[in-house]
């Protein structure tokens, strides 16, 4: 684990790590249940490294997950005229840390208050709790929403408005099940399918070689 992503856990394993002090004096059965909360944990907020494709004309997925749409839709206006939007749904037991889908500078970055529908539910996507950002460079320009979920409450954002990022780099994580979204220009080719297993950083989800920022 790196320490950025362990750091985020830090409260819930010390009050893990108390209940099971507590159980293993008072009620050592117990203990096995609060153990297991803790490995469950560790697990949760593993942090792999990735390697992204060769061909930089290929953008990665911003997270781990199944493809749950691929749509083409208006947007919401920060990327010029329709857009192509690939869905990502994170369960509990997937890497939750988030990754940029191409190099560039963050132009943008906003969270936005919301409900915590479940992320399966196309609805969350307008509804929930989120945070957008923008990722920009000379040839492309990307939407990415991390989108909380009925139990992820937290989404973290670790980078800010004027950093520069390299292709898969680590930019936030989401705590628990959740949604990640991507918009693409309209013209950009998409290479995943509905249904598709994909991992953060590493799985090659658009071709935007003939794409061109706005």
């Amino acid at each position: 684990m790196r320490r950025q992503s362990l750091n985020e856990a830090r409260y819930i394993l010390a009050v893990l790590g108390a209940i099971w002090l507590f159980t293993l004096l008072v009620f050592p059965v117990l203990s096995v249940f609060a153990a297991i909360a803790i490995l469950f944990t560790l697990y949760f907020f593993r942090d792999p490294k990735r390697i992204p494709p060769s061909d930089e004309s290929l953008a990665v997925s911003p997270a781990d997950g199944v493809v749950v749409a691929v749509e083409e839709c208006d947007g919401d206006g920060l990327i010029h005229g329709p857009v192509k939007r690939v869905v990502i749904f994170l369960s509990v037991f997937d890497v939750h840390i988030n990754r940029t889908p191409i190099e560039g500078e963050i132009t943008h970055s906003e969270p936005a208050v919301g409900t915590f529908l479940d992320a399966r539910n196309p609805l969350s996507s307008a509804n929930n709790a989120r945070r957008t950002w923008v990722i920009r460079n000379e040839n492309c320009e990307v939407v990415v929403r991390q989108i909380t979920g009925a139990i992820a409450r937290r989404i973290v954002a670790w980078k800010q408005v004027g950093d520069r990022l390299k292709r898969g780099q680590r930019f936030g994580m989401i705590r628990f099940g959740s949604r990640t979204e991507v918009d693409f220009p309209n013209h950009v080719e998409i290479l995943v399918t509905v249904g598709q297993k994909v991992k953060g950083g590493e799985t090659a989800i658009a071709n935007i070689s003939e794409a061109r920022a706005v």
